[in-house]
């Protein structure tokens, strides 16, 4: 496998194929935004909405490709104001059923701490569906669950869930 950050003229390459990533994330029952069955062509808007994003510097973007078939994707989000520029937000992990099992996950969360890390960024924070395979990782990969938000969003399947917030300290005053 191989990672790469995306610029935005390779985002707009990707669109179609990153599309098709979401639209299986969500159709495998991953709680990242959307309700199921996600139109591919929503999926679509979707990831081209985020070109803006990552041409301003807000979001980066890497996709994991196993030749050229993109597998997986993680991004950073990145706070514009003043007092919060040590921080990002791990957003949308995803990796396609087909490639589940395979450390995938662990080496794109692995990616985007580092890069984080390497950007001066020293707090990291997401949320996550409470109990998913996703809280799984995201514990053993050293981060640090501050709580559970009871029927927080909806699921794939329009059941409302709770969800779990954690953070992770990067750099040298990481514990």
């Amino acid at each position: 496998m191989i990672v790469n950050r995306l610029d935005c003229d390779e985002l707009h390459a990707r669109v179609d194929a990153l599309a098709d990533l979401l639209v299986d994330t969500v159709d495998g029952g991953a709680s990242i935004g959307f309700l199921a069955p996600l139109d591919r062509a929503e999926a679509l808007v979707w990831w081209k909405e985020r070109a803006a994003a990552v041409a301003a510097g807000q979001l980066a973007v890497w996709t994991a490709l196993d030749g050229e078939r993109v597998v997986g994707t993680v991004s950073l989000a990145f706070p514009d104001k003043p007092n919060s520029r040590h921080r990002a937000e791990l957003v949308k992990l995803m990796v396609h059923r087909d490639a589940r099992g395979q450390g995938l996950g662990r080496t794109l969360l692995t990616t985007a701490e580092e890069a984080a890390a390497a950007a001066g960024i020293t707090l990291l924070h997401l949320d996550t569906e409470t109990d998913s395979l996703a809280e799984h990782l995201y514990r053993t990969a050293g981060w640090t669950r501050i709580g559970a938000i009871p029927d927080y969003a909806a699921a794939p399947d329009g059941v409302l869930r709770p969800t779990s917030i954690y953070f992770k300290k990067l750099g040298p005053t990481a514990a």
